[in-house]
């Protein structure tokens, strides 16, 4: 997200929309010629047509087609495929994405709700960042299919979902196939899998992924993790049942944000770093079970899951403002244990013309986590004592507890009845009404701190759409809702020195209320194209800033974006799709007084005010496939509520190609980064302090480069 390549730019995009203005002419040129093994071409399509079924205007449905073409860096760019989301590093693969969508820097998850096969994957009051994200532990090559919606609009969304959410659904059956990757930058990796069918409609799935990553970095990331899958299904998807086991375990090496002029005074490498034993390590294993049955007249889905998770990471984001002698790392330790489920019964019925169609459903979770926090150097010393940051002077030291600057025994209770109902009064009009309500309940005990606390927040939630038409192919869609994101519980009870408490703005809301609104339409009514406009705005009740000194985040002022997304989806033949996302946002925060937040105007840090992609998708032309996508992170503030300094973002191009031999083998090759370009896929602006350095430290840019361009070879056998 920085400076570098401005000419470059405006000729690659210049080349790229030449590009897909000119691929439509190609195949029409070979006319003529004979055509491909009818049995071989496929509609290509990105996205589900939802005209006639959705609620707003900008819910969708990935298509498993697009997972499979999809050039992926890492896991959690398949969320790419969602328009207008930006998944991006700051420190490297041990860690969560940093994700970016409709004006909002959600860090490492916040506002983001994944699912994977209803487990949910944010975690509260995460020991790194509130609502952590870390979808490493997903396997491509199993995930059917990804339904995502945008705004508090949709009564089965909660806790972290108001801004956009997805669900990841995973596949009852792959093929057997075995695929085996190597490239540049040490990456190399296996993957095994097939579905063995049982008696009757009974399926047995199975795979495993090894992988290994050292990238440009200096040291190389030695990044490893292995992940696995059992799952077990049978029937369908109206009268069936799953269970379904996952493992994940990795380890590496971590390349935070450098300061850019450690890089420009040559005491670093652009891919180097300052602290070389910034490291990770995460262990997922869950077990997840689903019954979808006929039940009276209605449908019953029930879905139980069960999450033990642990996580270790060494951060050194100042390096020696706070701590002179020994720096500044820290290490943050999490151990979590999360049990929960879901059930709804869904019913139609038929009032003369009207037609409705009502879910009532309850949502239950419970998280047992252990979180803390140490003071390190060289990630192997435990130091006895800890800094506390000053607003105005230098960091404080006091004593370590035990070896811990923080530590907190937290139990999190979140219990959500919710009813949905649309009605269809008449072929171009229908309602949909929800309402949800959540009862949220906190208990913290710190042995740190000396105390805890304990309290808990219901928080009702009305939801809403009107939908006319479709005419002509088309309909338009007004929206409203609430919605909420819960706080970390160790700044609403105050367990940890200087955290959550905004200034003067008062205290940390257990549940920090949103409300949005969303005008939009989706239309048909062009051949062979699918099209979907969007005009929102949100407001949070509180913005959850990002505070590097502790590598958490915090509460922060009340925010309001306001924008406009455009999708499109042109299919000039079954084996060729073309398409493009644009999003335009303006995010600030609401006027009053924000010098009660410390601020000095409404500019929200690293908040794009843009996000473009363009891509295309190529299957079924005899034995070709593949995809090129154009991804394009807009212009952000740095400093919280200042305009300036300003960075313009980062543009990326991505390819993959793939062919398909005989007997069941095939190749595919990736090139990531075409144009080798050198932005930053990250940057920040704060103080960290250089040895030398003033006491106070020195404010300033904070890099994490973007990865130059790479290849990577796969060999795939199917059987």
């Amino acid at each position: 997200m920085c400076h570098h390549n401005a000419p470059r730019s405006a000729f690659q995009v210049r080349w790229l929309s030449v590009l897909l203005a000119t691929l439509p002419l190609v195949p029409a040129l070979a006319e003529d010629a004979p055509p491909p093994d009818a049995a071989a071409i496929v509609v290509t399509a990105s996205r589900v047509d939802l005209l006639g079924k959705a609620s707003t205007a900008s819910q969708g449905a990935i298509t498993q087609k697009e997972i499979a073409l999809r050039p992926i860096y890492r896991p959690g760019q398949l969320f790419e495929s969602i328009p207008g989301l930006v998944v991006t590093v700051h420190s490297g693969e041990g860690k969560a994405n940093q994700y970016l969508i409709r004006g909002y820097n959600l860090d490492h998850g916040t506002d983001f709700a994944n699912f994977v096969d209803d487990m949910p994957v944010n975690r509260p009051t995460n020991t790194h960042g509130q609502g952590y994200s870390d979808l490493s532990f997903l396997i491509p090559q199993i995930v059917g299919g990804i339904d995502y919606t945008k705004g508090p609009y949709y009564a089965e969304i909660g806790d972290f979902g108001s801004v956009a959410s997805s669900h990841t659904r995973l596949a009852d059956a792959i093929p057997t196939e075995m695929m085996a990757t190597v490239g540049t930058e040490g990456f190399q990796s296996l993957f095994g899998g097939g579905t063995a069918h049982l008696a009757g409609d009974r399926r047995l799935l199975g795979a495993i992924e090894l992988g290994h990553y050292d990238g440009p970095w200096k040291p190389g990331q030695d990044f490893r993790k292995v992940n696995a899958a059992l799952r077990y299904s049978e029937g369908t998807s109206s009268d069936g049942a799953s269970l379904t086991g996952l493992f994940y375990k990795s380890a590496g090496l971590l390349i935070t944000d450098q300061p850019q002029r450690a890089i420009d005074a040559g005491l670093i490498g652009r891919f180097g770093t300052l602290d070389p034993t910034d490291a990770s390590r995460s262990q997922r294993y869950s077990l997840s079970a689903h019954v979808d049955k006929p039940v009276g007249p209605g449908q019953l889905a029930v879905s139980l899951y069960g999450i033990r998770s642990t996580m270790t990471l060494w951060n050194d984001f100042t390096h020696y403002l706070d701590d002179p002698v020994n720096g500044d790392q820290e290490q943050q330790d999490e151990t979590r244990t999360t049990l929960g489920g879901t059930a709804h019964y869904s019913l139609h019925h038929a009032f003369g013309a009207i037609e409705s169609d009502t879910v009532v459903g309850i949502q239950g979770r419970y998280d047992s986590v252990f979180v803390d926090r140490r003071h390190t150097r060289d990630r192997t010393t435990v130091l006895t004592y800890c800094e506390l940051e000053q607003a105005d002077g230098p960091a404080l030291p006091y004593p370590a507890v035990g070896g811990y600057c923080t530590a907190d025994r937290v139990h999190l209770l979140d219990i959500a009845p919710y009813v949905q109902t649309t009605l269809r009064w008449t072929p171009w009009l229908r309602t949909v009404a929800g309402l949800r309500e959540d009862y949220y309940h906190a208990t913290d005990a710190s042995p740190t701190a000396d105390g805890g606390g304990r309290g808990h927040q219901w928080l009702f939630q009305p939801k809403g759409s009107l939908i006319l038409g479709p005419w002509a192919r088309t309909e338009l869609y007004v929206s409203y809702g609430r919605g909420f994101h819960s706080d970390d519980v160790r700044g609403v009870f105050g367990t940890v020195p200087g955290e959550g408490i905004p200034l003067a703005g008062g205290p940390t809301p257990l549940l920090a209320r949103t409300k949005g609104e969303e005008i939009g339409l989706r239309t048909d009514i062009i051949p062979k194209v699918m099209l979907q406009l969007a005009l929102f705005q949100q407001d949070f009740g509180s913005e959850l800033v990002y505070n590097p000194d502790i590598g958490q985040d915090e509460a922060g002022a009340p925010s309001r974006r306001k924008g406009v997304e455009v999708s499109a989806q042109y299919h000039p033949f079954r084996w060729l799709e073309l398409n493009t996302d644009l999003a335009f946002s303006r995010p600030r925060y609401r006027t009053g007084d924000l010098a009660a937040f410390g601020l000095a105007g409404s500019y929200i840090a690293d908040a794009p005010d843009f996000i473009y992609s363009a891509g295309i998708l190529v299957d079924g032309l005899g034995t070709w496939s593949g995809s090129l996508q154009w991804r394009r992170l807009g212009t952000h503030r740095l400093s919280d509520g200042d305009k300036y300094p300003t960075d313009p973002g980062y543009s990326e191009v991505n390819l993959d190609v793939g062919y398909a031999f005989p007997r069941g083998w095939a190749l595919r090759v990736g090139i990531f980064n075409l144009f080798d370009r050198t932005d930053d896929a990250a940057d920040f602006y704060y103080t960290s302090r250089l040895p030398g350095e003033p006491a106070q430290g020195v404010t300033g840019f904070q890099v994490h480069p973007l990865e130059p361009r790479s290849a990577r070879f796969t060999l795939i056998k199917t059987w």
